[in-house]
Formats: C-alpha cells, sequence, structure tokens
C-alpha cells in the first residue's frame, strides 16, 4: 500500500467544478479552475528548473494566493515542501536551509529581499515574479508521487531550541484530511473563516479539508482587529470558524461577538491548546445554534487526533474526546500499559497520519515514533467511557514544596477570573517551596485597575496555599508565535 502511486495535490483539486470559488481574500478571490491553472504554471516551471522528486522547497509567507499555489505545485512536482512563516528567526532559518538541502525557495518579496544574503544559488520565485503566464507544456511529464513518499517537513520546536523537520508523507494527509472530513461532515456549501497561518499544521489542515471537500475559505490576517474578522464573517456569510485558544479568549471578553448573530455559522473548531472549561461555556453562549468541536493533535500526527463531539461539551467538560476516525488513541503508565481510570499517562496514538518520524534526527525519532505509534509526550487521564482528559505536557509541571503540579491547571483557575484575557504560568526559584509559581496575565478591556492586588485575593480563595502566585505580572499582551500559541521561553526571560 505504501508504493500505491498518489499525490496530495490530485487527491485535493480533482473532479472540482472549475468555476466554483476557492478562496475569498480581501483585494480578490480565486476560482478552483484558476488555483490549478497557477499550481500546474509552478509545478512545470519547477520541472524545467531541473527540480527532481525529492528535492526540498522552501516555502515562506503569509496566507495568500501565491503560498496555496505554490505549496500546491511544489507538491504536485513531486518535491517535499518545507512552509516557514515570515517571522522565522535568522537563526532558525540558517538552520533550515542547510539541514534540509533546499534548492528551492518561494517566498514574498519583502522577505526574499530582507535575506537576499542567505539564497545563494537557490532557485527563487517571489510573489511578484511567480510564473503566472508561463503556460504548462513542453511535452515536461510530472513524476508518479507514492503514499509513503514525503510531501512536507513541517518545523516545530525541539527540546533543544533547533527546530525539528516532521516528515509528513502524501499518506498522511490524506487518511487525516479524509478523517477530518468525516467527523466535521464538511461539503462544498461549507466557507471556513481562515485567520491561522498555513505554514502551522491547523492552518494547513483547513486548507487540505476544504479545498478537498470543494468548499471555500475566506483569508484574513486581521486577528489583531477581532472586529473586522467578524464583520467580514458576517459578509462573506461564513459556515465555519477555527482558532485556537488565545483567538477565543480575545473574541470572548474583547470583542463583540456575543452580541452579534451568525445565522449561517455552523461549526466552530478549537485545538492548538487548552480552552479553559469557562471559556467553552461562553462560546456554547455566545454561538447557541453553532456546533462547537474541541479537539487535539499534533504536528507529530499531520494534524487532528482527536475530537469531542458537540453534544458532550456538558457531560464531559474539560475532555479531548476519543480518536477520530482512524485513529487510535490510548493512555499508558510508565509500565507501558493502559493507565487504569483516573490515573496519569502518556497518550500514544496509531493511524495512518502518525508521521514518519523527524528529518534526520534519529535519536529524537526513536523517543516518540516506535514501531508506527507516535507518543506524544502529553500526560492525560482517561474516564470510564474512554473520554481524555490532558492533565499537561510532560515538561509543564512545577514542583511546588515537593509536589508536581501542572501549570495548566493552574492556569484554568486564573482564568475563571473575570477580568482575564489570558494567562499563563511558570516556576521561579523558592528557598521554601524549592519552586513557586509566577504568573503572567492580560487583563480585559478596562478592566485592569488593580488587577493583580484583586486577582491575589481571587487566588487564596480557589488555590492550595503554596500554588498562590508568589508574583503577578501584567502584559498588555503574551508573547505568541504565528500562529497564537503562547511562547513561554520568552516569559522566562522576562
Amino acid at each position: 500500500m505504501g508504493r500505491e502511486s498518489v499525490n496530495v495535490t490530485e487527491f485535493l483539486l480533482a473532479g472540482k467544478d472549475p468555476e466554483r470559488r476557492a478562496l475569498l481574500l480581501p483585494r480578490e478571490e480565486c476560482t478552483y479552475g484558476e488555483l490549478r491553472r497557477r499550481s500546474d504554471q509552478i509545478a512545470h516551471w519547477i520541472s524545467r528548473m531541473g527540480g527532481r522528486k525529492g528535492d526540498r522547497a522552501i516555502l515562506i509567507g503569509e496566507n495568500s494566493l501565491f503560498w496555496v499555489a505554490a505549496y500546491l505545485g511544489v507538491m504536485r512536482a513531486g518535491l517535499v515542501c518545507v512552509p516557514l512563516p515570515g517571522s522565522v528567526p535568522e537563526q532558525d532559518l540558517g538552520h533550515v536551509l542547510a539541514i534540509t538541502e533546499a534548492r528551492f525557495v518561494f517566498a514574498q518579496s519583502a522577505f526574499a529581499a530582507r535575506n537576499s544574503g542567505r539564497w545563494g544559488e537557490l532557485h527563487m520565485v517571489t510573489d511578484r515574479d511567480a510564473p503566472w503566464s508561463d503556460a504548462p507544456g513542453g511535452g515536461i511529464s510530472l513524476p508518479a508521487t507514492e503514499r509513503d513518499g514525503l510531501a512536507a517537513l513541517m518545523f516545530t520546536s525541539g527540546s533543544t531550541g533547533q527546530p525539528r523537520g516532521v516528515m509528513v508523507s502524501h499518506g498522511n494527509i490524506i487518511a487525516n484530511t479524509e478523517s477530518i472530513i468525516e467527523y466535521l461532515g464538511l461539503t462544498e456549501r461549507d466557507r471556513m473563516m481562515t485567520v491561522l497561518p498555513f505554514h502551522y499544521c491547523f492552518g494547513t489542515s483547513l486548507l487540505h479539508t476544504h479545498l478537498r471537500a470543494g468548499a471555500s475559505m475566506v483569508l484574513d490576517s486581521r486577528f489583531l482587529y477581532p472586529e473586522t474578522v467578524l464583520q467580514r464573517m458576517l459578509e462573506t456569510e461564513c459556515t465555519g470558524f477555527a482558532g485556537v485558544p488565545s483567538h477565543f479568549q480575545m473574541l470572548l471578553r474583547n470583542s463583540s461577538l456575543a452580541q452579534k448573530k451568525f445565522p449561517h455559522l455552523r461549526h466552530v473548531q478549537q485545538a492548538g491548546g487548552y480552552l479553559a472549561p469557562p471559556f467553552v461555556r461562553d462560546l456554547r453562549e455566545a454561538l447557541p445554534a453553532t456546533r462547537i468541536f474541541i479537539m487535539y493533535g499534533q504536528t507529530e500526527a499531520t494534524a487532528r487526533l482527536s475530537y469531542l463531539p458537540p453534544d458532550l461539551l456538558d457531560t464531559k467538560p474539560g475532555s479531548i474526546g476519543k480518536g477520530m476516525p482512524g485513529v487510535k488513541l490510548r493512555v499508558v503508565n510508565e509500565s507501558g500499559e493502559d493507565a487504569r481510570r483516573g490515573e496519569v499517562g502518556e497518550i500514544v496514538a496509531e493511524g495512518e497520519n502518525v508521521a514518519h518520524g523527524y528529518w534526520r534526527a534519529p535519536e529524537e525519532s526513536a523517543k516518540s515514533f516506535r514501531d508506527g505509534t507516535l507518543y506524544t509526550g502529553d500526560l492525560a487521564t482517561v474516564d470510564e467511557d474512554g473520554y481524555l482528559y490532558i492533565v499537561d505536557r510532560a515538561k509543564d509541571f512545577l514542583k511546588c514544596g515537593g509536589k508536581r503540579v501542572s501549570c495548566r491547571q493552574i492556569e484554568e483557575q486564573l482564568l475563571a477570573f473575570e477580568g482575564l484575557t489570558e494567562a499563563a504560568v511558570i516556576g521561579i526559584p523558592d528557598d521554601v517551596l524549592g519552586e513557586a509559581v509566577k504568573a503572567f496575565v492580560v487583563p480585559r478591556s478596562g478592566d485592569g485597575n488593580r488587577l493583580a492586588e484583586r486577582l491575589a485575593g481571587f487566588c487564596k480563595g480557589r488555590l492550595q496555599p503554596q500554588l498562590v502566585p508568589k508574583e503577578i505580572v501584567v502584559l498588555p499582551s503574551l508573547p505568541k508565535n504565528s500562529a497564537g500559541k503562547v511562547l513561554k521561553p520568552r516569559l522566562r526571560a522576562l
């Protein structure tokens, strides 16, 4: 089965009505026919430039028609796409260029100019000089790709600080896409408001699923102005919205989401981290007619691993659900046995969406990928019905007074305070406890007066004495990466 000839781009675009709209951007729209034409042009240009099956191609930029066409064209040509954020640090860019030995770069012109000394003899294309006018032809035939052939390297932060490239195959993407479409019930009638960047696996999975379903996507990178995004959702009659916790925290406590009506909004997807139950409750109240899917995933699993059916939000609060179609999830203890009910263990996953390991990192691959099974590093419990509840990342625990405590559990208690939009917890040295709690918090608009003092009093009534924050730092926002995830290493440096 692994040698079966298949290509992700063909899988996503085959059989689509060429006149149907695929992408809606602020200043232009793109049909499926146009997207097919442009991705084919890029694939044939790569072939004419001597691109060989398995070569790596860097893709850097914001969500755009150029990004989507380049992504599809690179994979159609049999190359391995390496998506990176436009904010990639110079040191990380150098590392990725070296370790991938990339031969091609597709980048937004501003980024390409800022890093002009990096490209050397690489074949470079920017959004200003993309080969849109070059018609496919010349007798060039594109290579066949196998199901287990690499389609992308999705880079994620490693434990040493060096980015690691997750090896995602054509088969991984196809399996994950089909599973997500099945449980969400996506059809060509869907239209997704897309604020997540495509270089992030959650954002990429939105692209995969909606193209495969023949649906459309509204691309909008203006989430710093949430009212603008909400208005755009109304104007374009979006049926779906997806975000990480910080998106929903901002919408629920710093926007007019609860005051607006979204008659076309059929479903909401939340993943990319833990959204505390108070926010889930508020989201349900704000969108009573919308189905809310709480999901869990990892880059190492292509994107998604589990989901909680919307009708279980009340009876299974805080759960990430069970494995989605085609995925088996277990919680195993230190002996490798299935954890008993309520016992904390590590989540392990099996399925065709589990990636092939880390690029040129055999030791790290051996730790996380074992005989086709992914050891996620996430700790969880399982209830009597088989539903999973994440406790925290194995590395995101504090040891206060000799007791291991999850940062997530403390953050959840902090976020029950109505005056907060965001909260993050780290540990600091303490002579008595060994490690004490330091909290970084962001107030709701107009609610910052004496916030630290009021929050300290709130914590004393809800937390054990050793878990009450020793320090509370009020910030206008928490440092995040381009996908909206909180960067705790930066908080530790403050």
